[in-house]
């Protein structure tokens, strides 16, 4: 009997925590619906119209995995030597070249008039969205307004939802379509809604600035936000080169700028050992990612252009190594 006793003791307490466990499930969705209804409150006296508020959160839902996303950060230390090949292997240095064969007079019409050499559009569209095959699987609705209810960086979140709901009462794209990453970044170019409102571009002239399905639309966006951002069209990114023995390194980081000639005076040489090109009209930074030991680079303005979108530096040199392969097929 006791034994009996303690088993259905213990049946009922699994079944307690069960149910807990499904309260608890239920309640965190029970809280993200009302705070759905309380953002399109809040929506309305923004000036977003009921049609809007209807389309956009038709279909909205929890997405847990944004969440999980966005708190956890990779465990596994890389350097730019195991990077580098698994951002551009050699696949893609071939299908940059390819895409850009493909689209070489909107390219190269793009590039004239925005001051953007096409191939860093190319490198900047393989390395986002492998050249648009992948735009990521989120609704950026849903995704934005996850975020937001997490609540850690809810202004941010909100901020960036009432773009999104913006672009769609602009008529730029249907809800449904607008499909980006787990932290709302959308499209073949990943512009952040509020980067689209300053620098998507209808380029194609079809009254919606695209950045899902038109090229001229993609290209067009990512030729503006370099331009806006300080772009140089007579210099490229930058190089990889070669500190001398016992190199200063409080020198390096982005703030600090000198003259080609000035670096060359402090030892610091391509990466072959020869000089340094001899210009006076370019500035750079020593750039020095992980250390002395691994890759250093000679970061010029369109290495802080790359960084404004997106502060990695990993990020830029995998960029200007897939637009220089662009540059010098083998």
């Amino acid at each position: 009997m006791l034994i009996k006793f303690v088993s259905s003791a213990l049946i009922g307490a699994l079944a307690l925590v069960s149910v807990s466990a499904s309260a608890q499930e239920k309640s965190v969705e029970e809280k993200f619906s009302d705070y759905v209804e309380a953002l399109k409150d809040e929506a309305r006296g923004n000036d977003y119209s009921e049609e809007t508020l209807e389309k956009a959160f038709a279909k909205v839902k929890y997405y847990e995995r944004a969440v999980e996303l966005d708190k956890n950060q990779p465990e596994f230390k890389l350097t730019l030597d195991t990077y580098l090949p698994r951002a551009v292997p050699e696949w893609k240095a071939e299908k940059a070249l390819e895409k850009y064969e493909e689209h070489k007079e909107l390219l190269e019409k793009v590039g004239k008039e925005f001051g953007v050499q096409p191939r860093f559009i190319v490198a900047l569209w393989g390395i986002e969205t492998n050249f648009g095959s992948y735009t990521g699987g989120f609704d950026v609705v849903s995704a934005l307004t996850t975020l937001a209810f997490d609540g850690r960086r809810e202004a941010f979140f909100k901020k960036q939802l009432w773009h999104a709901l913006t672009i769609i009462q602009d008529g730029h794209i249907a809800p449904e379509k607008m499909q980006g990453s787990w932290a709302g970044a959308m499209g073949q170019t990943q512009f952040m809604p509020s980067s689209f409102m300053n620098y998507a571009v209808d380029y194609d002239g079809d009254g919606r600035k695209d950045i899902w399905g038109s090229y001229p639309d993609v290209f067009a966006s990512a030729a503006n936000y370099l331009s806006s951002v300080g772009w140089r069209d007579d210099v490229t990114w930058g190089r990889q080169v070669q500190l001398p023995e016992g190199f200063d390194t409080s020198l390096s980081g982005l703030d600090t700028k000198k003259k080609l000639s000035e670096w060359g005076n402090l030892g610091v040489t391509r990466y072959d050992g020869s000089e340094l090109p001899q210009r006076d009209d370019i500035e750079a930074s020593v750039v020095i990612p992980d250390d002395k030991e691994g890759r250093v680079y000679l970061a010029y303005a369109n290495y802080d252009a790359l960084m404004h979108w997106n502060r990695s530096h990993y990020f830029v040199a995998a960029v200007g190594y897939l637009s220089d392969r662009i540059r010098f097929p083998r």
